[in-house]
C-alpha cells in the first residue's frame, strides 16, 4: 500500500466514524425500526445537535423506503390518551443546543413502506434543514432496540 492509499484509507475511515452533519447539524446514534416483518410504516430516531451558532428548524424528510416521510410527534389528547400527529412548521433546533428525536416523542415517520425494514440493514434518509441544507444520513435498522436504548434523556432546549 502506498503512503497516498494509505492516508486516502485513514481519511476515509475517520469520516465514516463521525456522525454525520450537515453545516454543524449534527445525526448522532439514528436507528429506525418497524413494529413487524410485514408493517406499512416504520420511524426513525436520532439525537440532532446544533453546532452552527444559530437556530435551525428541521423542515422535512425523504427516503426512498416509504411513499411518505413526514415529522411526526405525540400528543395527548385526552387524560392520558396518546395520538401521533404531524408536526407543522418543522422542529425548532436551537443553536448550541441537542434535541431527542425519540420513541414516544418527535421522531421521522416512514409511512408506506417499499419493502420491509430488515434487523441490520441501513436505509438512507435525507434531512431537509431550513439554514443548514440538507443532509443524508444512513440509518441502521434495529427492530429489537427498546424504547429506553436510545438512553439520552430529554436534551432539548
Amino acid at each position: 500500500m502506498t503512503y497516498r492509499s494509505f492516508i486516502a484509507a485513514v481519511c476515509a475511515a475517520t469520516v465514516l466514524a463521525v456522525p454525520a452533519f450537515a453545516g454543524g447539524i449534527m445525526a448522532i446514534d439514528p436507528y429506525a425500526r418497524a413494529a413487524s416483518p410485514n408493517a406499512k410504516a416504520g420511524a426513525a430516531f436520532m439525537m440532532l445537535k446544533n453546532d452552527t451558532g444559530q437556530d435551525d428548524t428541521l423542515i422535512a424528510a425523504r427516503s426512498d423506503v416509504a411513499k411518505r416521510v413526514e415529522l411526526h410527534t405525540h400528543l395527548e389528547v385526552s387524560d392520558g390518551v396518546m395520538q401521533m400527529t404531524e408536526i407543522e412548521g418543522g422542529i425548532p433546533l436551537v443553536a448550541g443546543a441537542t434535541h431527542n428525536m425519540m420513541r414516544g416523542g418527535d421522531h421521522i415517520m416512514l409511512m408506506g413502506l417499499t419493502g420491509p425494514l430488515h434487523q441490520d440493514a441501513e436505509i438512507s434518509v435525507t434531512l431537509v434543514f431550513e439554514q443548514a441544507g440538507e443532509v443524508t444520513v444512513l440509518i441502521p435498522v434495529d427492530n429489537t432496540r427498546k424504547p429506553s436504548g436510545a438512553g439520552h434523556g430529554d436534551h432539548s432546549n
